[in-house]
């Protein structure tokens, strides 16, 4: 597997070993030891998918300390936009973004560490999206940042009259008005 680096410390892109043949392919989607040599120590303990269609942006989401979640995603069917945003206090990339495509295609995963808002949009007519997460779900713990916030300024690479947003996610506060709690270097 090989391990891309951003431009946003912390945030990884893994580009796993696939092998190929004439039946198909095969991956190891996740070895607990080698991420851990590649310096990836979230002990992931839950494991959600969701199916989305074309438009869908979910997001921008976290849970505040100590309930924060680092996630590994990737897409099993389709192709999505990644984004991560930076809320870690006295972080030298505080408030920025990093995207990326992720599809069943390039089969790409997207390491992001807690201390980050997450979501992403679907490029492709469906898209089937797994991640682990290395903390529980907790409603209490749940916050939010408007996907369409003006400071943020992520192209979600989905025209606005094709957005598809939930109820829930299309009430989330701006990112100066977010409630988050986390620090860069704790």
């Amino acid at each position: 597997m090989e391990i891309i680096t951003t431009d946003i410390p912390s945030l990884l892109i893994i580009k796993p070993e696939v092998f190929s043949d004439p039946r198909g392919f095969f991956l190891e989607a996740y070895t607990e030891k080698r991420y851990q040599d590649a310096g990836i120590n979230s002990k992931f303990i839950q494991d959600n998918i969701s199916k989305s269609t074309y438009g869908v942006i979910r997001g921008l989401h976290y849970q505040l300390a100590p309930y924060s979640q680092s996630k590994l995603v990737q897409v099993l069917e389709g192709k999505v936009l990644d984004v991560a945003v930076d809320l870690r206090k006295n972080s030298p990339t505080f408030g920025q973004h990093f995207s990326v495509e992720l599809s069943a295609e390039n089969k790409l995963q997207f390491y992001i560490p807690q201390g980050f808002a997450h979501g992403f949009s679907v490029l492709s007519e469906k898209a089937l999206v797994s991640y682990k997460c290395d903390n529980y779900y907790s409603q209490e713990a749940e916050r939010g940042i408007a996907y369409n916030d003006a400071k943020l300024n992520i192209d979600w690479k989905i025209p606005a009259e094709k957005a598809i947003i939930s109820s829930k996610d299309s009430i989330l506060p701006a990112f100066g008005e977010a409630e988050h709690n986390f620090v860069y270097g704790i």
